[in-house]
């Protein structure tokens, strides 16, 4: 292999000439900012934040009402216990969907967007900040042309 701009033969593992250091390989452009890309890692960061925050009144529900005291029983009706502990495994497992879905909006996972758009659409019935959470996760990865830019960083990453 020989240098194009002064013709030094090169050695197949140079990446530059030694005489001319001329680059003899394509350097890599930087990568296109696009409308998802700026958005993508703001998203996984509230959906983290906004998940670490439903942990706690889930494992609240889900542990108190396991484990509750005898004498702070007197008068309520036995079914109680179980409804609010389900609450409390609805609230977990919401919470540690929201987890997984930050975390792979974050990582650039191609399973993320569809999970986080799932996660949009029940958050927009939780005020204030879950609305506002969903709302912001539909305007970023709903559209069409999202899902194409989507596609191709994850497939990049």
């Amino acid at each position: 292999m020989f240098c194009d701009r002064c013709g030094t033969q090169l050695q197949d593992s140079s990446a530059f000439c030694p005489t001319c250091g001329k680059a003899q390989r394509v350097t890599p452009m930087m990568p296109v900012h696009s409308r998802l890309a700026g958005h993508l890692r703001l998203l996984g960061i509230l959906w983290l934040a906004i998940s670490v925050f439903r942990l706690l009144p889930g494992l609240f529900l889900f542990s108190v009402f396991h484990h509750m005291i005898p004498p702070m029983t007197n008068g309520i009706p036995f079914f109680v216990y179980g409804l609010l502990r389900g609450v409390g495994a609805v609230i977990l497992t919401g919470a540690v969907l929201g987890i997984a879905a930050g975390w792979g909006l974050l990582e650039r996972q191609p399973w993320a967007r569809m999970l986080a758009i799932l996660l949009g659409f029940i958050s927009l019935l939780e005020m204030p900040f879950g609305t506002a959470l969903g709302i912001y996760t539909l305007w970023v990865l709903l559209p069409a042309q999202s899902e194409e830019e989507y596609r191709r960083i994850s497939n990049a990453a």
